[in-house]
């Protein structure tokens, strides 16, 4: 989130495109994704680009499954990288995009239209830029144990180079990187919760803890933490298959 702001706050050198991505940030903390969207991208600039491409992300992950919302936040990422090549988060939001709507597109899809490909591409860029960059790092995690989940150990390895070991490692780094981020808590508790619950329900529970017991700043933090203290309800509660049913919609399945 600071890199993005300091992003944004370079802005300030154009008096009118400064104020607009200020006023965008401020209606994305509050939850007005449409306008936050809006407002951002009439910056015309790549950090206004990029943040419009989160605005437009959060708006449909709190509507999931929205595809239009992903395929604008798609659309906006991929004009902050074409203005600017250079900035991580432009590249993470690209490729959480393209995960979130291989989900509802389906597997055979997605892998014909190569979606796991473009959304790797997107993550190494982000790192090569920023290798201690949080959202990648947790991205990537979950984009290693989605790959498994979805094909199995052996077809991740030699399709993908994915493996559990890597997603687990790459979520480490994440949480080195940005101890206290609940929403990295919220996506690792999904990511295993949707892979494999009783192998590693220790690593779920302390999860979705971490993330029902920290401090919200946004309303997107805001949402997550509701989320995960739902999931935590249930898990407690002992109800796999309702928790499994909550575990697919947060993933954003139709």
């Amino acid at each position: 989130m600071i890199r993005l702001l300091c992003a944004i706050a370079a802005l300030a050198l154009a008096s009118t495109p400064s104020l607009a991505a200020a006023d965008a940030f401020s209606l994305y903390q509050a939850g007005n994704y449409s306008q936050a969207t809006a407002a951002a991208a009439s910056s015309n600039t790549a950090a206004g680009f990029t943040l419009a491409a989160r605005a437009a992300l959060a708006e449909g992950m709190t509507q999931m499954p929205c595809l239009a919302c992903l395929t604008r936040a798609e659309e906006f990422a991929r004009k902050a990288i074409a203005m600017n090549p250079g900035i991580p988060d432009a590249h993470v939001y690209l490729a959480v995009a393209l995960g979130y709507q291989a989900r509802i597109v389906g597997v055979v899809r997605a892998r014909l239209d190569t979606y796991p490909e473009r959304a790797k591409k997107n993550l190494d860029a982000a790192l090569a830029k920023d290798s201690k960059n949080e959202w990648a790092l947790a991205a990537l995690g979950g984009w290693n144990i989605e790959i498994v989940r979805g094909g199995g150990t052996v077809l991740a390895k030699w399709l993908y180079g994915a493996s559990v070991k890597a997603g687990l490692d790459d979520f480490a780094a994440a949480f080195r990187a940005a101890p206290d981020n609940l929403v990295l808590r919220y996506q690792y508790a999904l990511s295993l919760g949707g892979f494999d619950v009783a192998a590693y329900r220790g690593e779920v529970s302390d999860a979705l803890m971490r993330a029902a017991g920290g401090a919200a700043s946004t309303a997107y933090e805001r949402f997550a933490q509701a989320r995960a203290r739902e999931l935590l309800a249930v898990f407690k509660s002992g109800d796999r298959d309702e928790f499994a049913r909550l575990v697919r919609r947060d993933q954003g399945y139709p």
